[in-house]
């Protein structure tokens, strides 16, 4: 796990902008300021500690160099490929055989490659510089342009010191849309000329012309196919092999390594597969004020189930409340979701005894695990009701305070007679258009701006509502709220966060299967649970899931009792 940033202007402080993600990178640093493309690395050393492993990483021509950010699953593997086709490695990281894919295969070699990465290569061949995405999206990459310049870094910050103050405008559009979603939806930023690169895409630039090609996809996530014939039991053998895989590729580490525990399916069932392996496991849980609003109890009976060591930690309201504006310096931008705060305790608790972590993220948005599934099931089948009423409701609403039960009825009719993406939006605790009003007029937002755009663009009618809203969730609030949240709060300590869940075969396996059997028995995450039911208890499978948010009452004094996302947009951006 590392950073870099680089760009092509030569009055960029390339020095400033890699010192502030020094975080991601504490054990080595360095800068090429020679060349069309400027760049800088910082190392977290995971995989070869040898110096020789450090990046920018050049191929033999001494011009061409790629920096990357992430770990390659199964990169033994693939350089034993490699070399059966004449290639010989001067180090054992996962960074150089990326640069001979790239060198055997062009731009082909990202179908060659699984991972977390976000990669830039410069190719002194067609003098032309390429950026990566892996295709989940656990790790970020930000780029800046501006039509003819170009910056890019693993962090907003790094492009922030980098750039002078009047290349960066605030995008008032992205302001708006954090009140809606939450997080700023990709591909927009806090500015208007600063971009993430979405999942699974890349971007090619010409220094020469001032160029850039993209994004454009280079991978999609399958979807069902309803004629294949497999039953339950033979989905959950193939499932339990391919999560083996994963977290045996993920393992792989010259570092010390442990696991996050939360006591949930996911998190249990990555431990499962650890243990199974042989692996001496350590694990790592956050609480709260009382084990009744927390999943500690349930972290313990998996860790004596597995004999793992086991570590505790508990994140108290006063803590959480001071943790509260570390959002801004760990995310950049407007970020709402509390959980990041447990997130990065646990994160700390782990790197005072391993540097790197494995963990069950993405077991939702994998096999559907959320129970907003049903929910907006049982709303779509209600007649929708026009925008006027959702302004009417709002003004009755508005006196009243966030718990008082007319508010809390205003909301349930609002969600009621809502419908498509407008629906999904309310489930997942976006502000209401109508609650945005105000907004609207002071970031002055066209009146036929769409508030659902995000929603809207990966939205798939055609689908089984089930099926369709776990790839939502996997194109929206798993890269834009999930991973954000962990990559930024586990490298805000310098720790390394896998997640065996989204290797590329456990993707595509569970989202090919027929509905019917991802959701065995009609229940949420039914192929995962059905897999593992001879492996973990049942009251680990089937209890109730709290998610890793914290107690509502941790927050009940923000100002005014306004959402989260209103509260710190006003504290700490306006």
């Amino acid at each position: 796990m590392c950073g870099f940033v680089g760009g092509t202007d030569p009055s960029w402080n390339f020095t400033a902008a890699l010192a502030s993600i020094e975080h991601r990178g504490p054990d080595d640093g360095r800068l090429n300021l020679e060349g069309p493309v400027r760049v800088g690395f910082r190392r977290l050393s995971i995989i070869d500690l040898d110096a020789a492993a450090m990046q920018p990483m050049f191929a033999d021509d001494g011009e061409t160099w790629i920096v990357f950010n992430g770990e390659i699953y199964g990169f033994i593997a693939l350089r034993t490929e490699l070399e059966k086709l004449g290639h010989a490695f001067r180090t054992h990281s996962d960074t150089e055989v990326l640069l001979r894919a790239y060198l055997e295969w062009g731009e082909n070699f990202i179908d060659h490659v699984d991972g977390m990465f976000a990669i830039a290569l410069w190719d002194a061949r067609d003098h032309k510089l390429r950026l990566y995405r892996d295709r989940p999206g656990i790790k970020p990459l930000y780029y800046f342009y501006d039509g003819q310049r170009l910056a890019f870094g693993s962090e907003l910050k790094a492009i922030e010191a980098a750039l002078d103050a009047k290349d960066l405008q605030v995008d008032e559009t992205a302001l708006y849309d954090f009140l809606g979603y939450r997080y700023v939806p990709a591909p927009k930023t806090l500015y208007r000329n600063c971009f993430k690169l979405p999942p699974a895409h890349r971007l090619v630039y010409d220094p020469a012309t001032g160029k850039a090609t993209g994004p454009e996809p280079y991978w999609s996530v399958p979807v069902p196919d309803t004629s294949r014939d497999i039953s339950a039991d033979q989905a959950a053998e193939e499932l339990r092999g391919l999560i083996d895989e994963s977290v045996r590729d993920q393992m792989i580490s010259d570092v010390p390594l442990g696991f996050f525990l939360s006591g949930g399916v996911d998190s249990s069932t990555i431990v499962a597969s650890a243990s199974g392996l042989g692996a001496d496991v350590s694990t790592f849980s956050i609480g709260f004020d009382s084990d009744e609003k927390s999943e500690t109890p349930y972290a313990r009976q998996v860790a004596e189930l597995f004999g793992t060591k086991h570590h505790e930690r508990m994140l108290s309201q006063s803590a959480a409340g001071a943790l509260l504006p570390n959002l801004k310096k760990w995310f950049d931008e407007p970020f709402a979701d509390e959980s990041a705060m447990p997130t990065y305790l646990v994160s700390k608790v782990a790197r005072e005894n391993v540097t790197v972590v494995l963990t069950g993220d993405g077991g939702d948005e994998v096999f559907g695990g959320y129970r907003t599934y049903p929910r907006f099931e049982r709303y779509e089948r209600l007649p929708s009701w026009p925008a006027a009423m959702d302004r009417a409701v709002h003004r009755i609403r508005k006196p009243f305070s966030r718990r008082s039960p007319i508010t809390r009825m205003t909301r349930v009719l609002e969600t009621a007679f809502a419908h498509g993406p407008a629906l999904w939006a309310k489930i997942m605790h976006g502000m209401p258009e109508a609650a945005k009003e105000e907004y609207r007029e002071r970031f002055d937002i066209p009146r036929d701006y769409d508030d659902w755009w995000h929603y809207r663009e990966h939205w798939r009618s055609d689908l089984p509502v089930r099926t369709r809203l776990q790839l939502l969730d996997f194109h929206t609030f798993m890269p834009g709220m999930v991973l954000t949240k962990v990559d930024r709060t586990s490298m805000a300590v310098s720790l390394e966060a896998r997640v065996p869940f989204l290797a590329r075969k456990v993707i595509e396996f569970s989202f090919s299967l027929p509905e019917n059997v991802r959701y065995h028995d009609g229940e949420l995450k039914g192929i995962l649970k059905y897999a593992y039911k001879d492996i973990l208890p049942k009251d680990i499978l089937h209890r109730r899931k709290k998610g890793f948010g914290i107690p509502r009452y941790y927050l009940r004094d923000l100002d005014g009792g306004k959402p989260i996302q209103e509260h710190l947009l006003q504290s700490l951006f306006l």
